[in-house]
């Protein structure tokens, strides 16, 4: 019987949002306090090392990747110009994430977060088309990448809103950015090509793996800010803003 009891109680705990969820986060910041973004940076780490091996309470499972479906890049113009698509894109190595920096405007609910990555490895299907190094290079293969010493800025504003007697904020607005220091990239198991051309086309992809990244910026910037406010959505509509934040003159 005191084994069934412990049975419910743990699984109340784990799948029922509690009215607190402030263990999450290692306590609260108080408003007040003129160092309150120094709060909010380990309360912030606090939450990510909680999520990092899953979150049921939350409904986010454990994962260490990231998938796009697709993004694509053209250098050049006219029928000639290089143009190449990546599917089905993996990004692992996410997982260890680290926030290093946190600005915050708590009388508009404006937050600027600082974050660290240390490696991301990525793989996708590539495919191709147009002239490349004076050479048509157009088929398909497998594409690799390792980015090292990844830092990404993320803004994101919210609007407060009351349920059940709690403080609860729901996303308006968020952007980011990223840079990455060190890029190794390249493709293999090329179709319609040889040994040759794909040592060229690896050559040129590492001689030039920051402007191919800016390249393919735009596309990335808009899916993964689109993957990041479903993310933050699904964490700010379970998390009341009152387990976060202390407001000591109400």
């Amino acid at each position: 019987m005191e084994t069934y009891k412990v049975l419910i109680i743990f699984f109340i705990a784990i799948f029922t949002p509690t009215s607190s969820n402030s263990n999450v986060f290692g306590g609260h910041c108080s408003k007040q306090d003129e160092d309150v973004d120094a709060c909010l940076l380990k309360s912030f780490n606090n939450l990510i090392d909680h999520l990092k091996t899953g979150a049921p309470e939350l409904d986010i499972e454990q994962s260490d990747s990231i998938l796009i479906d697709e993004l694509s890049i053209a250098l050049g113009g006219g029928p000639d110009g290089y143009k190449a698509t990546f599917k089905d894109i993996n990004a692992s190595g996410v997982n260890d994430v680290t926030i290093t920096n946190v600005r915050s405007d708590l009388d508009t609910y404006q937050f600027q977060v600082t974050l660290a990555i240390p490696h991301i490895s990525t793989t996708a299907r590539y495919r191709s088309s147009g002239i490349l190094l004076l050479v048509r290079a157009s088929g398909g293969g497998d594409y690799w990448g390792e980015y090292d010493n990844v830092k990404a800025k993320v803004y994101f504003r919210g609007e407060p809103y009351e349920r059940k007697g709690k403080t609860y904020l729901k996303l308006k607005q968020l952007k980011l950015d990223f840079s990455v220091k060190d890029i190794k990239m390249g493709v293999e198991n090329l179709q319609n090509s040889n040994s040759v051309l794909q040592a060229a086309l690896n050559l040129f992809i590492n001689t030039n793996a920051q402007e191919l990244l800016k390249e393919m910026k735009p596309q990335l910037k808009k899916d993964l800010a689109e993957k990041m406010s479903r993310f933050l959505d699904r964490i700010l509509e379970r998390i009341p803003y009152d387990d976060l934040i202390e407001d000591d003159n109400k």
